[in-house]
């Protein structure tokens, strides 16, 4: 049977197919970003999930889409952890991107991760292209949940979020500078505690001209420098994937207008275009074993 994951930084959405397309198992571990998370760290992650360590033996491959993957490195490592765990299956380790594309279309288009972190690629229909490469949370990650995390505390810090939200904000998360910094640059997965902040935005009941203004900021920075970066931009749709850009459907559509782009398909979790992409292109012939 076939494994296929969806790794992004915060959570981990895992599928075993059996060769008629039909689902043996689904289940969810912890983020497995091999860029910022130890490999020890990664293999614990993986062996406390009881019901993935439960099939190890049914499975025969393990496709593996995560962020951070898109580098050697890291990709060496979250490879090597698969094949320790899964001995007996053949394992592939791509980037998330790829999963995105799978996942939003077949045909020709710019694909956008809006989620924990950001990224973009453009697909020609058969193959991926990178016009920037990702540097990861400290230097981009424009318009994802740890960038507007970030935004929130600086604008809460620099007294520039309105007097009711920021109470709001108080009661909600330990704002304590201490703990803010002992997090961000002393403890393990800092995109992950800063992409927390973010759940403040997208799951009050209306968005205030405050979370507006906020959203539209990051959405415009990122499409002049992830979206705008691609000479097919305005010939092709704009494609997003990811829980930030499931809520922020109607701000993204009003962000791409002025700039003449088309908006494309918006997939909240990639997991799920996935199993469609497997069944129609993957598993054809395969037999159990």
């Amino acid at each position: 049977m076939t494994l296929i994951a969806d790794g992004g930084s915060t959570k981990c959405d895992w599928i075993l197919l059996r060769p008629d397309g039909e689902i043996a198992l689904k289940t969810r571990t912890r983020g497995l970003n091999p860029a910022v998370v130890p490999p020890e760290d990664l293999l614990d992650r993986l062996k406390e999930n009881d019901e993935l360590m439960g099939i190890v033996s049914e499975v025969h491959h393990v496709d593996f889409y995560g962020a951070g993957c898109g580098t050697k490195t890291p990709n060496q490592i979250m490879t090597d952890i698969l094949k320790t765990v899964f001995t007996d299956a053949d394992v592939t380790v791509s980037e998330d991107l790829a999963a995105a594309v799978h996942a939003a279309t077949t045909e020709a288009g710019i694909v956008c991760i809006l989620g924990t972190g950001s990224n973009s690629c453009y697909f020609d229909g058969t193959d991926i292209h990178l016009s920037v490469p990702s540097l990861g949370y400290t230097l981009m990650d424009e318009a994802s949940g740890n960038y507007f995390g970030k935004r929130l505390i600086r604008d809460y810090y620099y007294k520039k979020m309105p007097d009711v939200l920021a109470r709001q904000f108080e009661k909600r998360f330990d704002l304590d500078p201490d703990v803010i910094k002992t997090n961000v640059y002393k403890k393990p997965n800092p995109n992950t505690y800063l992409a927390s902040f973010a759940e403040f935005i997208f799951t009050s009941e209306e968005v205030n001209g405050y979370f507006y203004k906020l959203i539209s900021e990051g959405m415009n920075i990122f499409i002049e420098n992830r979206v705008l970066c691609y000479k097919e931009a305005q010939k092709v749709p704009i494609h997003f994937v990811g829980s930030i850009a499931h809520f922020s459907e109607e701000i993204i559509s009003d962000a791409l207008k002025p700039y003449n782009l088309e908006l494309g398909n918006i997939i909240r979790r990639p997991i799920d275009g996935l199993i469609e992409y497997y069944r129609k292109h993957r598993l054809t012939g395969e037999t159990s074993s």
